[in-house]
């Protein structure tokens, strides 16, 4: 294993409550996140020898996402993601960019940008990573 000495001063957790993702190529994602979602990376620990890291933290959308690679000697072995959706909370007039954004980087729609019955626009994605998204706003008035 190579040094796990952080490059930099850990970052501000933002929020009260951190997802924290167990990933396949958590670099790659990391890099995936900043063009869908406008991540930004403040944290992370240099990758092993095998390119894996312990430890990446994003800000996104004013919210702290942390993701890391699985370790499979250390207790944290490979598994599919289920049963959650990661969802991004966002004005009426910001939803469809962030939306296309999204969709451009390469998320898969699996239920399209719409007005909900509850009254608010949703949709809901998969990135390449096999994680949901889903994006909320209010409905645009007028």
């Amino acid at each position: 294993m190579t040094d796990q000495t952080p490059v930099q001063p850990a970052a501000k957790v933002l929020g009260g409550l951190t997802p924290y993702l167990q990933l396949d190529g958590a670099f790659k994602a990391a890099e995936f996140y900043k063009k869908a979602f406008g991540a930004e990376q403040v944290f992370f620990y240099p990758p092993d020898d095998q390119g894996r890291t312990m430890h990446i933290h994003l800000h996104i959308n004013g919210s702290t996402l942390m993701i890391s690679d699985f370790y499979p000697e250390n207790g944290m072995p490979a598994v599919k993601p289920q049963g959650y959706t990661m969802q991004l909370h966002l004005g009426a007039d910001e939803i469809d960019g962030w939306w296309k954004r999204a969709v451009d980087a390469g998320c898969e729609v699996a239920v399209p940008l719409q007005l909900m019955f509850w009254g608010d626009q949703w949709g809901n994605m998969r990135d390449p990573f096999g994680v949901e998204w889903a994006m909320n706003a209010p409905a645009k008035k007028g």
